[in-house]
């Protein structure tokens, strides 16, 4: 099998009379496609930094789980993305196991940092 011809023309049609294609090549899909995955990422590696962050306020490994936020979180996302869907069938699951992946691998990152801290006076309690 080979990819396909990325400047080439469209060989399927949707049938949907309400959806507007978005590009003219797969070339150009893809170039869109790149770009929001590099914002994506930024936004991604900032979040990171919160999640860091986020560990110096927890006590012990339940506390940086936090099983009670993610079901908000993952709540939250899902609505987000029926809020944001512009005819994606499924979007929401889409959206919730990409953060179900996200929140699972912040976690473990989240705990190793908890793990080399000090604690505070506080943090004794």
């Amino acid at each position: 099998m080979q990819e396909p011809d990325q400047a080439g023309r469209p060989l399927r049609a949707y049938t949907d009379p309400d959806y507007e294609p978005l590009c003219a090549t797969l070339a150009e899909v893809r170039a869109n496609i790149d770009r929001l995955d590099d914002l994506i990422v930024a936004l991604l590696a900032q979040r990171a930094m919160y999640v860091k962050d986020a560990a110096r306020f927890k006590k012990d490994a339940f506390q940086v789980s936090a099983p009670a936020r993610q079901a908000e979180v993952f709540a939250k996302v899902r609505a987000l993305a029926s809020r944001h869907n512009r005819g994606f069938d499924g979007l929401e699951d889409v959206v919730e196991a990409g953060y179900r992946a996200l929140v699972t691998a912040f976690i473990a990152a989240e705990q190793q940092y908890h793990d080399k801290m000090t604690r505070t006076e506080d943090g004794d309690a």
